[in-house]
């Protein structure tokens, strides 16, 4: 079999190459309809709510100060740094290898990193999304990490590719949910070393299947077969908030952690979720319960939204299988109008569904939160072409799957009643001044080319509407009746990135893109209190041919109100943003800094990925 180097792949790329789709397909061509025949060059859809301000006027330089910011948006950077506007400052908080405990404060070497029996005591690897927690006058982060660079982590001599249990285990260990102290000691906040909230939870920590999954056939294991205790938490990609003061951690890109040693087991499951083949960081060869040809069932006890209580380090973290199993991005609660919790998801694959659980209890404040988030109703939504939408309940009447099956194999049952497949549905943000939600579609090399890996057709749609969408777009949806559980919306699209200094077409981007403030890839999202909304990107940073001018990835604000979106932050080259959050006083920002390249921050040895803190030089808010 030829080996293949998967270190430095993207997850996408990774998928692809284990699970090759075809270069063609029997769609019709597409070019046409993705931009004339819905006349988005003439204006037929509005790009968010102030369209009519829109101008290829509106920014003439990073410099213009944009009405309603309260900062100067700064330039695009393409070096090995961070840049934030005049007035603002930053430092790190903690970077990968940092100690959370005194026993690990030499634990970091530039030359080696962590040694294994350290690893689950310091801040781990590739920082991704958190939240912020207060308890007590205290205040705590719970952050991911989700991934690991194995040719920076492990030894050198390894060459990127664990050789034995302890390698495997110190992969293990650098990845899953850090909680951890911070405060400000007058001179910027720091990590609180040693504190009794510190905890790290890993691939190995022990957890609890919950909800209508939990005990069926489907979960249970040779080492489980009640299927109810499962080990670990991975690929914890996005974050999310419940209302009652807990953290909600989401599991993405699971399946490349799984291969086969032997025959690989029969099911239309694996193939769906891309399950099989050599996993990417060959637990598989040292832990059996990697291994599909041991463990058919594993893969199913992953994918879930897990949730974890950060003022209590004696919790075990609950796996809500109501919400559904894929690849899950973050998890948006919010309160709804007659009482219910609404969660909005994202499955992060290109083709893939956007998602919203509805409980059937409700919460009032300071009442009891049992069930909540294991008995209600998984929807997969519908964007019509006319700018309506509808939820679709995902039940064993519509979809012609068990309730159980809805649950492991949620994408199948999407697919079954035709859900509006997206470019690559990431993080989700609610509107906390009015009853809104925004989800950000990174990007989709295979719009209008290649199908999913259900086969289900991708070609242009209307929140959809660019095929080979290498720049991506955020859509906006309203629910009826301002509630979140109703089952029909209005949506617009609030902004398609683009390159104005490349393409005169669709490509150039929504008219609220221009040469300032361009981007690519929008990733992660945040409002703020103010109700403006936090743009993260996690694109291309190379600054040439359709890319060029776009520089490093970053952080931009944009106005709901207005559609203005302004540059506020760059992070070093290779890096992407992904994580942000603020101190309980609103004046400090909390953000995530993934795979940087360089030797950023240090200067010398390895890159580390690593939580920045930003402030106002005068004291003021910016959250």
């Amino acid at each position: 079999m030829q080996k293949h180097d998967s270190s430095d792949l993207s997850w996408d790329e990774f998928d692809e190459m284990r699970d090759p789709r075809p270069e063609e397909n029997g769609f019709d061509a597409v070019v046409d309809r993705a931009i004339s025949r819905r006349g988005f060059l003439g204006g037929a859809l509005a790009f968010g709510s102030g369209a009519a301000v829109f101008g290829s006027g509106l920014f003439d330089s990073a410099a213009a100060m944009t009405k309603g910011f309260k900062f100067q948006p700064i330039d695009i950077a393409t070096d090995y740094d961070i840049h934030v506007p005049e007035g603002y400052d930053w430092k790190v908080l903690t970077r990968w290898g940092d100690a959370l405990f005194s026993e690990a404060k030499d634990a970091y070497s530039p030359e080696t990193g962590v040694s294994v029996d350290m690893s689950d005591k310091v801040f781990g690897e590739n920082t991704d999304g958190m939240e912020l927690f207060e308890v007590d006058g205290k205040q705590l982060i719970a952050v991911n990490s989700e991934y690991v660079r194995p040719k920076l982590n492990l030894p050198a001599d390894a060459e990127g590719t664990p050789r034995s249990a302890d390698e495997v285990k110190l992969l293990k260990n650098l990845q899953g949910v850090t909680v951890m102290e911070v405060a400000d000691n007058g001179n910027g906040y720091e990590v609180v070393v040693d504190s009794p909230y510190n905890r790290r939870i890993t691939h190995d920590t022990e957890m609890m299947l919950a909800g209508p999954l939990a005990g069926h056939d489907l979960v249970k294991t040779k080492a489980d077969p009640e299927g109810r205790t499962v080990l670990g938490t991975m690929n914890n990609c996005g974050s999310g908030k419940t209302l009652w003061g807990t953290y909600l951690t989401c599991e993405e890109n699971f399946n490349g952690y799984f291969g086969a040693t032997g025959e690989m087991p029969v099911g239309d499951g694996y193939k769906r979720y891309g399950i099989g083949g050599e996993g990417r960081y060959a637990y598989e060869k040292f832990d059996p319960r990697y291994d599909i040809s041991n463990e058919p069932n594993e893969p199913h006890r992953h994918g879930f939204i897990t949730e974890i209580d950060p003022t209590d380090p004696t919790s075990t973290p609950v796996k809500r299988t109501a919400l559904g199993r894929f690849k899950h991005e973050n998890a948006e609660m919010v309160h709804a109008k007659d009482g219910r919790i609404v969660v909005y998801m994202g499955d992060d694959e290109r083709g893939e569904y956007l998602y919203r659980y509805v409980s059937n209890g409700t919460y009032v404040e300071g009442g009891s939160t049992e069930g909540l988030l294991d008995d209600g109703t998984l929807y997969v939504a519908k964007f019509n072409d006319d700018q309506t939408g509808e939820w679709l309940a995902l039940t064993p009447e519509t979809t012609g799957m068990s309730a159980a099956e809805i649950l492991a194999f949620t994408r199948m049952g999407a697919s079954a009643v035709k859900g509006t497949t997206m470019d690559r549905p990431e993080w989700v943000a609610a509107n906390p001044l009015k009853v809104e939600a925004y989800c950000a579609l990174t990007n989709n090399k295979n719009r209008g080319k290649k199908p999913n890996k259900g086969g289900d057709d991708i070609s242009v749609n209307g929140p959809n509407p660019r095929e080979t969408n290498n720049y991506g777009q955020i859509v906006r949806w309203t629910p009826a009746d301002e509630n979140h559980a109703s089952d029909s919306f209005t949506w617009d699209l609030y902004v398609m990135a683009g390159n104005p200094t490349v393409y005169n077409n669709a490509y150039a981007g929504s008219a609220n893109v221009n040469e300032g403030n361009m981007f690519n890839s929008p990733d992660g999202m945040a409002f703020s209190s103010d109700g403006m909304l936090w743009i993260q990107t996690d694109g291309n940073d190379k600054n040439e041919g359709e890319f060029a001018g776009m520089g490093n990835n970053q952080m931009l604000v944009g106005n709901p109100e207005t559609g203005e979106i302004a540059r506020f932050m760059t992070v070093p080259k290779g890096a992407e943003v992904t994580g942000l959050c603020w101190s309980a006083d609103k004046k400090v920002a909390f953000v995530g800094v993934q795979h940087p390249g360089g030797q950023w921050p240090d200067g010398n040895g390895k890159p580390r990925s690593s939580v920045v803190s930003v402030w106002r030089k005068d004291g003021e808010m910016i959250g």
